[in-house]
């Protein structure tokens, strides 16, 4: 399953690319990338997971850029 989700106020190429490799790195991630110039962070993954996998993903977010919002695209 693929979701793409816009990242609301990423202003930080270093910190998007700290977001996807702590993405990444999620249990049933099968890939994961954030686009800095589109502002777009895309997960592919175990679809039993999904929910966790987004919870998780959000909660990273929410820790390295406090400032960023995670919308569904």
């Amino acid at each position: 399953m693929k979701k793409t989700f816009k990242l609301v106020g990423l202003d930080c190429a270093n910190c998007a690319a700290k977001i996807e490799n702590a993405v990444q790195k999620i249990s049933g991630v099968t890939s994961a990338n954030v686009n800095f110039m589109t502002t777009k962070m895309v997960i592919e993954g175990d679809d039993s997971k999904m929910d966790d996998i987004i919870a998780e993903a959000t909660a990273i977010v929410k820790k390295l850029e406090p400032d960023v919002e995670v919308k569904k695209a």
